[in-house]
């Protein structure tokens, strides 16, 4: 746990304090990897044909050196900030400030998104749709519950990933391996079902994909919370992220193979459609929105958490508000507070403005806002590859290392470059914001620097 000072009134007491162990920390990466995306995924890239395939297959080869570069820097820093730590160690503040804001922006956004694609989900057990209020009601609901087990500390964080990782992964690993009882090549389709060329099908399919692997970086994040997160860190990352590709694969392969093309195009539940025929009933609609919710309440539950952590690293370095050092049984609980409160305010924007409002398009702005701390994390550790840091690189594995860190940063290249120029422009906005938010904390700084250099001795 960080030795970081805490705020008079805040109570880091043991009893609700407990750092999570490998076990865990591999579930929170699966469960922030594993949204409610997974549930679309199918669908979304189906026009393309089964060349979508080949577009996954790229992305998790980036996305696996991505996941192996940040393993590599938590070896060296392991304190809870993960990509904050590292831009800050390699380029000095002002790095360290846009990796904590552009992240912390992605994390409160994403919560209100999976908030809403919630309810939707909610809406087919218990029908809500009928009333704005019940609608509104249901989504925020959806953001503080999972915000009370964090409120409840680290204990309970770990406890409720823990067991929503378990209850997500075992029926959609059942899905997936199901599907292929039932799989006939003939409902693939053809390998490129679009106008596009091989190049164009891919890029295309590999912009929606995306979105479906951020979150590789949670355990580094969180790695003050991690026992021995030296080892633990890396070991988590690879093992959340490779079990996560694997579900992946596995679901898009046998939905693919089980849905006829022409249907699956057109679908919006393609698991709901998957299941109905595999049991020949109409039970698959309520099974899917059973599994969604679990998904998307574990996925906030992990979120919610990493949206205060980063934070709380630039707070205890003067980037942030000292407001958000406060900590409560392990938790950053102002961090929490203010992250739940944003996204409901964007959850009620969201009801209030209808269809034609703004939401769409800031959620689009995470994907750009997301990379962010990834290029800079990944940039970090070529910097301390070809600057000679021994102290924070392995010298025998130089090459290795450097490979991976260029392919993680191209990887995140073509992350910004998939977001769009809506996106970029707009996340853009976004990263300028927060300059003027830099200035304010770096000036105040300034200040009290002078006053605890000339303090005397025990009163600085």
């Amino acid at each position: 746990m960080s030795t970081a000072p805490t705020l008079p009134g805040s109570d880091p007491g043991p009893r609700h304090t407990r750092r999570f162990g490998l076990p865990v920390a591999t579930a929170l990466v699966m469960g922030n990897i594993i949204g409610g995306g997974i549930f679309l995924l199918p669908a979304s890239v189906a026009p393309y044909g089964t060349i979508s395939l080949v577009a996954f297959g790229i992305l998790t080869a980036g996305a696996l050196a991505l996941a192996l570069v940040f393993g590599r820097l938590a070896r060296r820093h392991p304190a809870t900030g993960g990509p904050y730590v590292y831009a800050r160690a390699a380029f000095g503040d002002f790095a360290g400030f846009l990796a904590a804001w552009s992240y912390w922006i992605t994390a409160w956004v994403s919560n209100a998104a999976l908030a809403v694609a919630a309810v939707g989900y909610l809406d087919v057990l218990v029908p809500v749709h009928g009333s704005k209020a019940a609608t509104l009601a249901a989504a925020l609901a959806v953001q503080w519950l999972p915000a009370a087990a964090n409120l409840a500390g680290t204990r309970y964080v770990g406890a409720v990933q823990l067991v929503a990782t378990v209850l997500k992964f075992v029926p959609l690993l059942l899905v997936a391996v199901g599907g292929f009882l039932f799989f006939d090549s003939a409902n693939l389709g053809p390998f490129r079902a679009g106008d596009e060329s091989a190049l164009g099908a891919i890029s295309a399919s590999a912009a929606i994909l995306l979105f479906s692997y951020l979150g590789v970086e949670s355990a580094a994040v969180s790695a003050g919370e991690v026992r021995d997160p030296r080892r633990n860190v890396g070991r988590a990352t690879v093992l959340g992220f490779l079990a996560a590709a694997c579900l992946y694969l596995l679901t898009l392969v046998s939905v693919f193979g089980t849905v006829p093309h022409d249907r699956l195009v057109a679908s919006t539940a393609p698991f709901a459609d998957a299941v109905d025929l595999m049991s020949g009933s109409g039970w698959g609609g309520t099974a899917v929105a059973c599994m969604a919710l679990v998904s998307m309440l574990g996925a906030l539950n992990g979120w919610t958490l990493l949206s205060a952590q980063t934070p709380y690293a630039a707070a205890r370095d003067g980037l942030f508000p000292q407001v958000f050092t406060v900590k409560r049984r392990g938790v950053p609980t102002v961090g929490v507070i203010v992250t739940v409160v944003l996204a409901s305010l964007l959850t009620v924007y969201n009801y209030t403005a209808g269809p034609a409002g703004v939401f769409e398009v800031l959620v689009l702005v995470t994907t750009f806002t997301a990379t962010v701390p990834y290029l800079l994390s990944a940039a970090a550790q070529i910097y301390f590859l070809l600057s000679g840091r021994g102290d924070r690189v392995h010298r025998p594995r130089l090459v290795r290392d450097g490979a991976l860190a260029l392919a993680a940063f191209g990887f995140s290249f073509w992350l910004v470059a998939g977001s769009g120029y809506a996106a970029v422009y707009q996340g853009v906005l976004f990263l300028f914001a927060g300059v003027l938010v830099y200035a304010w904390m770096a000036a105040r700084k300034r200040a009290a620097a002078p006053a605890e250099e000339t303090a005397p001795a025990g009163e600085a």
